[in-house]
């Protein structure tokens, strides 16, 4: 296969999958303001916070949950202990259903990926609607039993697409895919009577050590939130709703690309060889296509650091009424947009650069990794003791810059003796920049007299003042980043005549 048609490939999963994510996220978005209009803070925190790591420990630490920290107040937060057996519980379910979603991420399988995590999530939405507004008195159950249920509909929509595709006569016609029956996905003795390929299996413990890390790094504030108790389960609920909020735009749009992307990187580029030592069409096409993923990350995630500064207290009202958009909660969110424009810069930079290490790399990559989640939880308890929940996020800016830091010297190294310079993507226009500087001000200002004491018409004329600036500033890059929109328009903006898989 090409280099050209797995980049068309990987441009339809990424804009297909940003299609469907945003309609589907759009509902559940709905539902979850509708939600919280019936919880308090202590319950959010709890469950948001604390027991989703109880997921993550289920087979090892889980007791930990329910004998050495604190347990909630039973009449705020009822069925604690049931609760967090039951998320245990879903996240067994979801780990039987991983070499499934591995095999449709690995082949592009598309509509099979975007379409049952949404309909899980929008199923779960739906039911925990239910749950709250008919049976309140259940408490913890309503999350728990509905996170069972959205892993139980997820893996089951894999194996019912895999089962019928295996045992279709089409499936003959499907040379690259690397099972012929759903048994091959289970533990198994290969042909040369070894249960275990060591150097698969050598690879594989390089990726869960980087994994591993990553989560820490990832939900580190969360391990400091449930052991150190910096937080009370109020303050961690506030703070779980705005970065989950803030990150709602990271998962519609960076992360589709990312992942999509990233499987591009993977399969055009190979691993164990510089740059001058692959062929030259496909360096000069992944070059591009990295330059051109920076600068959309960047403006992206600029325009969302430079508006939602400004928008940051009447979304939160809007969202979540007086609960958010009082106290704490526009700080963090403006904080957070800001961490946004790292998370786009760095997912760019990361996706290729897991994409084109070697082991080696990636081993000396987890070193770093090692020192990145130690001085990141020390510097999350210190910052949060300093300034409060928003210490969290400046120590996560802290953390992306490092990571961002290390993959752009990859980067640099991998090009650096071919003619092609793809982290020319960084740098924008001084007119568009202007541009940027110019709409912060105007919407800043409109913010201290337009919002958000002053009723629904002052509301309305303060969103119009951004719609304008807004608009004003993506005709800006429109006309000057002529090159990012040529490669929108022949890669994500042409419709494509897909295969059946897709």
């Amino acid at each position: 296969m090409g280099s050209q048609e797995v980049l068309g490939q990987a441009a339809r999963l990424a804009s297909f999958g940003l299609i469907l994510q945003v309609l589907f996220r759009l509902i559940t978005f709905v539902l979850n303001a509708f939600i919280l209009r019936f919880l308090s803070k202590e319950i959010v925190g709890v469950v948001n916070v604390r027991v989703p790591l109880g997921v993550f420990w289920s087979l090892f630490l889980g007791w930990v949950w329910l004998q050495l920290l604190e347990v909630p107040d039973p009449h705020v937060v009822p069925h604690y202990a049931t609760g967090v057996v039951l998320f245990g519980l879903s996240a067994v379910v979801e780990l039987l259903g991983e070499p499934f979603w591995v095999l449709a991420q690995a082949h592009m399988f598309v509509k099979l990926k975007v379409i049952a995590e949404s309909l899980s999530v929008i199923l779960k939405s739906i039911l925990t609607a239910f749950l709250v507004l008919w049976l309140p008195h259940w408490g913890l159950y309503i999350f728990s039993l509905a996170q069972l249920f959205y892993t139980t509909v997820l893996v089951l929509c894999y194996v019912t697409y895999f089962t019928k595709l295996l045992g279709s006569p089409e499936s003959t016609k499907l040379q690259t895919l690397p099972v012929s029956r759903i048994t091959d996905l289970l533990p198994n003795i290969t042909r040369s009577g070894a249960f275990i390929n060591w150097k698969e299996a050598k690879l594989t413990w390089s990726f869960f050590k980087q994994s591993f890390l990553k989560q820490i790094l990832t939900e580190g504030e969360r391990y400091v939130m449930t052991f150190l108790n910096v937080l009370n389960f109020g303050d961690q609920g506030v703070y779980d709703i705005v970065n989950n909020l803030g990150a709602l735009v990271a998962r519609l749009i960076f992360q589709p690309i990312e992942e999509s992307f990233y499987i591009f990187f993977a399969k055009v580029l190979e691993r164990e060889k510089d740059a001058t030592l692959q062929k030259q069409e496909d360096v000069a096409v992944t070059a591009a296509v990295l330059e051109s993923l920076l600068k959309l990350a960047l403006l992206a995630g600029l325009t969302i650091t430079v508006f939602g500064f400004a928008y940051s207290q009447l979304a939160l009202d809007v969202y979540g009424g007086a609960m958010l958009s009082s106290g704490s909660g526009p700080v963090l969110l403006r904080s957070y947009c800001f961490y946004v424009l790292l998370l786009a810069i760095n997912g760019v930079t990361e996706c290729f650069t897991f994409a084109a290490m070697s082991k080696e790399e990636v081993d000396r990559y987890n070193f770093v990794m090692l020192a990145l989640s130690s001085s990141f939880l020390v510097l999350s308890y210190l910052l949060t003791r300093w300034c409060g929940s928003v210490g969290f996020i400046l120590a996560n800016c802290f953390n992306m810059g490092i990571r961002i830091t290390q993959s752009l010297c990859f980067i640099h190294r991998y090009y650096r003796r071919s003619p092609h310079r793809p982290l020319a993507g960084l740098r924008l226009s001084p007119v568009l920049l202007g541009a940027f500087a110019l709409s912060g001000g105007v919407t800043a200002v409109s913010e201290v007299f337009l919002c958000c004491e002053q009723g629904w018409p002052a509301r309305l004329a303060h969103i119009a003042v951004g719609a304008f600036c807004l608009g004003a500033t993506l005709g800006t890059a429109f006309l000057t980043e002529t090159k990012l929109i040529h490669f929108l328009r022949t890669q994500l903006g042409v419709p494509r005549r897909t295969d059946k898989m897709t």
